[in-house]
């Protein structure tokens, strides 16, 4: 077993009580670098509050979530953000009315603060950063469109990509092919397996097919607590996870 300092993401005895309930209970996970993990389960699970406690959201009640050794339970959410933690949700929050371009410029961390926003300017590094990551969405000739004009799955795409900009270590995703079509799921599997490669990435997500597409190690969550944790294959014979989830 290596020491909690070689992971990037470890998070120990982790509870968390709404009201006397536990949505999570004495959780351990841990994740390394570079690493693509699918978090799956049933409705109550825990796995969005899961996500909310890492990104600062949420509180612990108790437990420890330490992200390159540093501990994040005391942290506020924008510290979070600034350690390297990027987080996205359900929904696409994007400026539709600004242009593909404009969405992801504004989310560059301009030197962070006031006086970086003041002294911010367009220079190369910024827009060789945004062509990057156009590139990488597929955004990149549809750069000097309003993003109301995307497509469903473009603009989960864009919102990935003002994520990407501002270079996060740990991305989290929560149901990131919701709604999409068959293609562009493809495609959006396609692109975290390469985005897990330079930084890691945790998926929430309910299409097991796409899980099973994306590959890595899936962790199985139950009430709060880790039910099973493996490959998807090996998951699909785990009889506790067939009662609790996959037989639904």
């Amino acid at each position: 077993m290596s020491s909690n300092t070689d992971f990037l993401l470890s998070i120990e005895n982790l509870t968390v009580s709404f009201d006397g309930f536990k949505a999570i209970e004495g959780l351990n996970l841990y994740m390394d670098k570079n690493e693509l993990r699918v978090i799956i389960g049933p409705n109550g699970a825990g796995k969005t509050t899961l996500l909310d406690m890492v990104c600062g959201k949420t509180r612990a009640s108790e437990g420890s979530i330490k992200f390159k050794g540093k501990e994040l339970t005391r942290m506020r959410e924008h510290r979070i953000v600034w350690e390297g933690v990027g987080r996205k949700f359900q929904t696409p929050s994007i400026y539709e009315e600004l242009t593909v371009f404009d969405n992801l410029e504004v989310s560059y961390p301009q030197g962070r603060g006031v006086l970086g926003a003041l002294a911010f300017k367009r220079d190369v590094q910024v827009l060789r950063r945004i062509h990057e990551v156009a590139n990488e969405i597929q955004l990149e000739n549809r750069l000097e469109e309003p993003a109301g004009l995307l497509s469903h799955g473009q603009k989960q795409w864009l919102e990935i990509g003002m994520l990407l900009i501002q270079d996060p270590e740990l991305l989290m995703l929560d149901e990131p092919v919701a709604g999409m079509s068959v293609s562009e799921r493809e495609e959006t599997a396609k692109l975290l397996r390469k985005i897990a490669q330079g930084r890691s990435v945790i998926v929430i997500e309910h299409d097991m097919e796409f899980v099973a597409s994306l590959g890595g190690k899936v962790t199985v969550l139950h009430q709060g607590k880790i039910l099973a944790e493996g490959d998807m294959q090996a998951l699909k014979q785990d009889k506790r996870v067939i009662d609790v989830y996959l037989g639904h």
